[in-house]
């Protein structure tokens, strides 16, 4: 086989693989594409082993994640990137072992900060809590049902 050959065979499978949608051994997911062994998850692109995450894409073996990208071993995380073993998470990118982190990048095995400052519990949640509704943010995972309109207007 030539490089040429080679690199054709390539380009053919890579392009095979992107233009696929079909999920694998998932359950109860809705509107997914390329999904391996899911289950409740909605809106996603290429998951693994992923359980109720939305509108996210590229995650391995993550709970409850909310548009989230190239995450590894995460849960209830909100938009954040390349983060790997880390739960409750919001707008942070590369992150590993880490919990309670709102903004924050590169990080490792730290919990309660904001910005990468650290933060004791209840400031900490004060702080997130007025955060996350300034950028418009919710808390919930978003897998669950959305209320009937009846519920949404009883809400109001």
């Amino acid at each position: 086989m030539t490089r040429a050959e080679f690199e054709a065979e390539l380009r053919k499978l890579i392009q095979a693989f992107e233009t696929g949608t079909g999920n694998e051994r998932c359950v109860a997911c809705v509107a997914c594409e390329r999904c391996v062994d899911c289950t409740f998850c909605r809106g996603s692109k290429a998951l693994q082993r992923c359980h109720y995450c939305v509108d996210s894409q590229r995650c391995s073996d993550s709970t409850h994640c909310r548009g989230c990208r190239d995450l590894i071993a995460c849960s209830h995380c909100v938009a954040s990137e390349r983060c790997t073993q880390s739960s409750y998470l919001v707008k942070s990118v590369d992150c590993t072992g880490c919990t309670y982190c709102f903004g924050c990048v590169g990080l490792v095995r730290k919990d309660f900060h904001i910005l990468n400052q650290p933060y004791d519990r209840s400031s900490y949640f004060k702080l997130t809590a007025k955060l996350m509704r300034e950028l418009g943010l919710s808390t919930g995972s978003g897998a669950e049902p959305a209320p009937a309109p009846a519920a949404r207007a009883a809400q109001r």
